[in-house]
């Protein structure tokens, strides 16, 4: 591997990714006087979070009495009861203060008459315990991840975090069962870049692009999972993968989850609000696992809308246009770039499109990775927040709002952590230069590969496999069909072209590493669904409609050699950290 130029870094901590959750946890952590490096493959103000729009939920009560053991229960209900329940409490209970220090750092939200931040409705939020609806998700307009990731972004700079943007991180460095670093290629010059590190922190976001439709940008590649999987540790729950009801029909994007919390609804072809008989009492604020199961199976059984019959409508032309311009500009402009609609007269054609992953890195609540034995035991040196892990709070079905908190208090928490463990300045071991080759190596053979395959085409294959087999309805057949569908892509990596030889910006390259990482997860994520043979959340079995708590109220491990993928399960806590709350048993989960 002599042709590569390495150059060595140290710090006390290395965060990956440069979204909502990494730039918290970089904040914290140059806060307390760590020597921090933050690694991102785009600029920090591209990061996904920036399409996070309805909203981010705290318990404040600024729109009528409110309690976080409400929140926990709306979280704990909504994970279908597959949440760890001391996560959950430690996350409800730590978001009202999460919120008011965003506002100090100077997030700008939208804010009530009297000059409180503004709180709206989402699905699954309520307050007594499920019995009345409550605004708790607290706004900037719907450009709520917009506004925090640029205000994260602009502290991370005032604290001294030292950045590296447009670095691909290729993958951990172990010594022993331990991380020590990342290994990492800079776009920009063509030279490999070893971070050295007490602590890494794995912020890397979701894998929304193992599918052909998703609201996921195209960076959504699950690069730290990927690394996860190759330094044979496991991943956690990859079955659950959340449906957004309302995606941009023919185009994928994100028409959020404000718009029916302000008080829009949808409507089938024969003009019914369907989603009354599917959920009485929530309506169109059901949780998002029942509002695009209820789509599909109007769609399925030809109620759509089109030619082809194949979505349906959304309505908010009846909302005062000052209201719409106020509380919902970002909406608009994309309904009207895209589909040349104004949504103050025309309705917005939307279909169930893939949006978050609720599986990923399995961690502890305060964010340490968990080891491969099914246990509590952790892997030293390595931490997950945000998107890429699976702490768990959100289980089988993240509720609306629940993922921009869970950004901030995990990215906060493995700060936290990570300035009890780690003395600042403290000597780093040496990594074994048989880690770095066996990297490179890997990195080599991708970048000179002069087979026949394109990357694109295993791509799509992979996307249209995942998209047929392992959608909103699944079934044994299809899963079966899938599992065997997927592994040809994987295979196909081994006659893969990549015409660009260069180090200098690559892209061909960088997607071919994409992809990589990509169909292993796409791999993990059939098997596991193939395996999970019960109804829970996001992971809807026509031929096993009900939730099976006796059997499967457990989490899914999953590990991938490089060739084949080994199942395994870790319980799910029903307990909590503290007296100030008590275990929510499980009971039908209805709206």
């Amino acid at each position: 591997m002599s042709t590569y130029k390495i150059i060595d870094h140290e710090y006390d901590v290395l965060v990956v990714g440069a979204g909502g959750a990494g730039l918290r946890a970089a904040v914290g952590l140059s806060e307390s006087g760590l020597k921090t490096a933050c690694v991102s493959k785009v600029f920090p103000t591209r990061s996904h979070t920036a399409a996070a729009q309805g909203g981010i939920s705290a318990a404040l009560g600024n729109a009528g009495e409110d309690d976080w053991r409400w929140h926990m229960y709306d979280t704990v209900k909504g994970s279908d009861w597959l949440g760890d329940q001391d996560c959950i409490e430690y996350l409800c209970k730590e978001a009202p203060q999460a919120v008011i220090e965003l506002e100090h750092y100077g997030v700008p939200f939208s804010r009530t008459k009297d000059g409180k931040i503004y709180q709206r409705a989402f699905g699954g939020m309520t307050k007594n315990y499920g019995n009345e609806p409550i605004q708790r998700t607290c706004a900037a307009a719907d450009r709520t991840g917009h506004a925090i990731l640029h205000t994260l972004y602009g502290q991370a700079l005032k604290h001294k975090t030292e950045f590296f943007i447009e670095y691909f991180a290729l993958d951990l460095l172990m010594k022993n069962g331990e991380c020590k670093g990342v290994l990492a290629w800079n776009l920009n010059d063509g030279t490999i870049h070893r971070f050295r590190s007490h602590i890494t922190i794995l912020a890397t976001g979701g894998y929304g692009k193992i599918y052909y439709s998703a609201t996921a940008a195209h960076t959504c590649t699950g690069d730290g999972n990927g690394m996860v999987l190759r330094a044979g540790l496991p991943l956690q729950d990859m079955e659950f993968v959340q449906f957004h009801p309302t995606g941009l029909y023919g185009i994928g994007c994100l028409i959020s989850e404000a718009v029916r919390g302000e008080g829009g609804f949808l409507l089938n072809s024969k003009g019914e609000r369907f989603m009354e008989k599917y959920a009485p009492t929530a309506k169109d604020l059901a949780s998002r696992d029942v509002v695009s199961r209820s789509m599909a199976i109007e769609i399925n059984e030809g109620r759509g809308i089109g030619e082809n019959k194949d979505h349906l409508h959304l309505h908010i032309d009846h909302i005062d246009p000052k209201i719409i311009e106020n509380r919902l500009p970002g909406i608009s402009e994309s309904v009207e770039t895209f589909v040349h609609r104004d949504v103050t007269k025309e309705a917005i054609p939307v279909v169930p499109t893939v949006h978050y992953n609720m599986g990923g890195i399995p961690t502890n609540y305060k964010a340490e990775v968990l080891t491969s034995n099914g246990s509590e035991k952790t892997v030293p040196g390595l931490m997950a927040i945000g998107e890429a892990a699976c702490v768990s709070v959100h289980g089988a079905n993240r509720l609306g709002s629940n993922s921009l908190i869970d950004l901030v208090v995990f990215g906060k928490a493995a700060a936290r952590r990570a300035t009890e463990i780690v003395k600042p300045n403290s000597p780093h071991e040496e990594i074994s230069k048989n880690e770095t080759d066996k990297s490179l190596s890997r990195f080599d053979k991708l970048r000179n590969g002069n087979g026949s395959n394109k990357t694109s085409e295993l791509r799509l294959s992979m996307q249209k496999t995942m998209q047929s087999k392992c959608a909103v309805f699944r079934t044994e057949k299809t899963l079966k069909e899938g599992t065997k569908e997927i592994k040809k892509p994987l295979v196909g990596m081994d006659s893969v072209c990549v015409k660009d030889k260069s180090l200098v910006f690559n892209t061909d390259l960088m997607e071919t590493l994409e992809f990589d990482n990509l169909i292993r997860q796409a791999i993990t994520t059939m098997e596991s669904a193939f395996h999970r043979k019960e109804s829970r959340g996001a992971h809807a079995r026509e031929d096993f409609p009900k939730r099976d708590d006796e059997n499967y109220m457990k989490h899914t491990l999953s590990w991938h050699d490089g060739k084949e993928v080994k199942i395994n399960y870790r319980a799910v806590n029903l307990s909590t950290l503290t007296n100030d709350v008590q275990t929510f048993p499980p009971k039908e989960r209805v709206y």
